[in-house]
């Protein structure tokens, strides 16, 4: 199964437009959005093309695609209009005889992960950055920002294919590869 794994859309339509459209070229089986779906919270500035009625619009149709985890800009009043599920604050799953915790990163994250096993990843967004980092109990994985990256990283995501991790721009261009075996 083919995953492509983004985090922190905010609301930007133009960036969701442009994700999903390489959502479509990569010819992934499921979208997995690690949070702030819709909006941008007080800490960040609007995004180019903020729009949060629009992304409920381009979203909903690929409801039965999409798997979400809660980001901490993300509220029970986007449930009500978003048709997938969006409140867990993680999901689990499993990966060559190993977890894949994924989560937005508010509450466990690269600091302060939960506990896991040597060979486990911690997946998450919220930082806004990039990042792959090993550990001596986890890896780290993030995709970094769909709309508002920072540390003058890429507006990107990743594909996760047979373990087969790759972080790619909105342009398709492959950034990073790591392969996890």
């Amino acid at each position: 199964m083919k995953f492509l794994i983004a985090s922190d859309i905010h609301g930007s339509a133009s960036y969701c437009h442009k994700l999903l459209e390489r959502f479509n070229a990569e010819n992934a089986d499921r979208l997995f959005l690690l949070g702030d779906i819709l909006y941008h919270g007080p800490r960040n500035d609007l995004p180019e093309g903020y729009n949060p009625k629009e992304v409920i619009s381009m979203l909903n149709p690929l409801k039965e695609k999409i798997f979400c985890v809660r980001g901490n800009c993300d509220t029970e009043v986007d449930q009500m209009v978003l048709e997938f599920p969006i409140l867990a604050d993680y999901a689990i799953l499993e990966n060559a005889g190993h977890i894949i915790y994924a989560t937005h990163g508010h509450i466990y994250g690269e600091k302060n992960p939960p506990m896991l096993h040597k060979g486990d990843i911690l997946l998450n967004g919220h930082t806004h950055i990039p990042a792959f980092k090993e550990y001596q109990n986890f890896t780290y994985i993030n995709p970094g920002s769909v709309s508002i990256p920072k540390e003058n990283s890429h507006h990107g995501y990743i594909l996760l294919e047979n373990n087969i991790w790759l972080w790619k721009d909105l342009d398709g261009k492959t950034v990073r590869k790591e392969n996890l075996n």
